[in-house]
Order: C-alpha cells, then structure tokens, then sequence
C-alpha cells in the first residue's frame, strides 16, 4: 500500500483579539440591561434573571483566556453582541477563502510544492459560508490550482476526516497532491447572550498538504500510518441554520447559534474518543510510551486532559498534549492542526504521535502518524 504523509501544514491567525475581561464585561453590562428590563417578570417568577459570568468561570470551564476574531466591532456592544461586517458581493471573494488562500500558501512553501502541484482541493470546516458554488472551487480558481475541488462537512472532526479523504483518493489514483483547508469563520455563529456559550469559538484557518511519500520534498513530513472514522448520533450539538428557514412564520431566534448540552458532550463522547484512539493504536501495535505528541481536538482544557489521561494512562505532561485553548479558544476542526502545526519541537524520525479531532454527530477522526 502506497505510503503517504502530510508534508506542510500553515495557519492564518486573525490579527484581532478578544479578552475573557472584555467579553465579560460586555456581557454583564447585557445582563443589568436584560434583569433591569424585566424586573417585574422576574420578581413575579414569570422570567428567570440572568446570572453575571466571569473571566475565572471561563478559564475554570474551557481554559480559554482569548479568542482571535475577522470583526470585533460589534461584539463587545451590549446593544449589539454579533460581529458587524459588510456582506461581500458575488464578485467579492468570501472571508472563509480569503483566510485559506494565507494558510495554503504556507503550507505550500512548508512542503516545497506549487499550486502547479495541487491536483484535489477539499475546504473542510464546521460552516460553510454558502453551499454552492463550492468554496473549495473559487479557492482553486483564487490559487490558480488543475485538478478538482470539493466541500465537506463533519462539524469539528472535519479537518482529520478530510485528510482521510485525502489519503484515500491519493491511494485509489484520483489525485497526487491534495491541500486540505480548514476556514472556521465561527464568530458569527457565537451566541454572546448566552453564558454558557458566549466564550467559546474563536475565528483561523488552517490547511495542509498531503501528498505520496515518494513525491515528498519536505523536511518536515508525518507518515501516515493509520486512520479511524467513526461517526455516531447526537442532538446535544447542533446548529439548525438551514436553507429552510425562512419557510416557518415564527422563527426561532437561537437557530443560528451553535448550542450544546455540555455535560451530557462530556460524558458520551469522550469513551467514543478513547476507544477510537486506542483501538486504531492496537491495531498499529503501538503502546502509550510510544507516543511522543498528541494533537488533540482543542475544545475545553478537561476533555483533553481526560483523554489524554486515558491513552497514556497516566497524566500527560504539557509538552505531550499540547494546548492552544487560552489564545486561540475553540476554532472547531482547526484546532488540533493548530497543535500541530504549532508543536513539532523535538521530533526526530520515527516518532509516533496521534492527531485527533472530535465533536458534533458525534464523530471522531484519529491519524497516526510517525516522524518521516
């Protein structure tokens, strides 16, 4: 079977910030406004009163002490609490393109490649900004790339899914070389009203370049040795935006919003995700003190913790599991290749590490991979 790596990965970082003090405040300044409002419902027991957040509650929950973001005009407004942006135009490209065209072009020169070289585009993230025509394809025709170009979608585990999709395609002779894309443009879909969620998404891209090893130029590739998918049902992550809505007279003001039932998230996913790592590194014949990395999903600082205690079977030093949380929050299916991209140091060839990404379906997504 036909070897095959991930020869470069980059990553496009907005260059605006939020702090968890700034989105507190605002978001308190909301709740006196809101309780202020409904005094008498909430004294007549008609209306719950909102409760205040708080940075320590944030960093507590999530371990997310910022978030990058394209706007933050708009989002720290009490009055407003949604990024405000203009609607670009269909001879303008999109932000989710603009943000891959940045995190290609790296990757590109990490792997030695050329557009010339890409034959498959896949953008793989947990929104799309439209669904046709493809933001994989205007991608192509924005970079100047032959071949062909597709969306997909599996909410956060898309990125690892999308270069299983990769790797498939390069084995059965569909393409070459094939740059993945992961454009999470997730602000927008961020409800800043709600504490349990107003600090969770952040906004980046992330992309890389998969290709054969025997075409690899790269001092900097990763083997792929095996790959897992699994993918099994949940409502306690959702978001229902859908081309159907303007079909229903009342339209319920949270549909656009991600909304999770976290505790309940915690409890099921996470042995899908310890199964699914551990049987796919049984049936590499790989042992826990084998591992010198794992690029895990980045959603919230105890699942990974707790995942990462359950592959290796002890607690993982901060160098093993690398978090990007407090700067970059949750950033859906980019986040473990922001890990990765971002924690290579100290690999030499042949060490073994596991990329893993996990989330809403539920769904789960783990690469093995080993220093070239």
């Amino acid at each position: 079977m036909k070897n095959v790596v991930i020869s470069g990965s980059g990553l496009f970082t907005p260059s605006q910030s939020i702090s968890n003090d700034e989105l507190v405040l605002s978001y308190n300044q909301y709740v006196d406004t809101f309780n202020t409002e409904h005094a008498a419902a909430i004294a007549a027991g008609d209306v719950i009163a909102l409760e205040y957040s708080s940075s320590e509650f944030i960093e507590k929950a999530s371990g997310i002490k910022s978030r990058h973001v394209l706007y933050k005009e708009g989002i720290l407004d009490p009055a407003i609490m949604r990024p405000i942006f203009n609607k670009r135009g269909e001879d303008q490209i999109p932000e989710m393109v603009e943000m891959a065209i940045v995190a290609a072009k790296q990757a590109l020169a990490q792997a030695n490649k050329t557009v010339a070289d890409i034959d498959l585009i896949i953008c793989a993230a947990s929104n799309m900004q439209r669904p046709y025509p493809a933001l994989s394809i205007e991608l192509q025709q924005q970079l100047g790339a032959a071949g062909y170009a597709f969306d997909m979608n599996v909410a956060c585990s898309s990125a690892t899914f999308a270069i299983s999709n990769a790797v498939n395609a390069i084995r059965g002779g569909t393409a070459k070389t094939v740059l993945v894309v992961n454009p999470e443009f997730a602000s927008p879909q961020v409800d800043y009203r709600s504490r349990d969620s107003h600090f969770i998404f952040g906004d980046v891209c992330t992309a890389t370049i998969i290709e054969a090893e025997a075409d690899c130029r790269s001092e900097q590739a990763y083997r792929i040795l095996g790959m897992r998918l699994k993918t099994e049902f949940s409502n306690n992550i959702r978001c229902d935006i859908g081309y159907t809505e303007h079909c229903f007279s009342e339209q319920d003001p949270t549909v656009p919003f991600f909304k999770q039932q976290g505790r309940k998230v915690f409890k099921e996913l996470l042995p899908i995700v310890a199964d699914v790592i551990l049987a796919e590194m049984a049936e590499q014949h790989l042992a826990p003190e084998q591992l010198k990395r794992l690029w895990l999903h980045q959603a919230n600082i105890n699942m990974n913790i707790f995942a990462a205690r359950k592959i290796l079977g002890r607690e993982p030093l901060p160098e093993e599991a690398p978090l990007v949380l407090d700067t970059y929050a949750n950033t859906a299916s980019a986040g473990s290749i922001i890990a990765f991209h971002k924690y290579q140091q100290g690999l030499v060839s042949g060490d073994k590490a596991i990329l893993c990404s996990f989330g809403a379906g539920y769904s789960v997504g783990c690469l093995v991979l080993e220093k070239c």
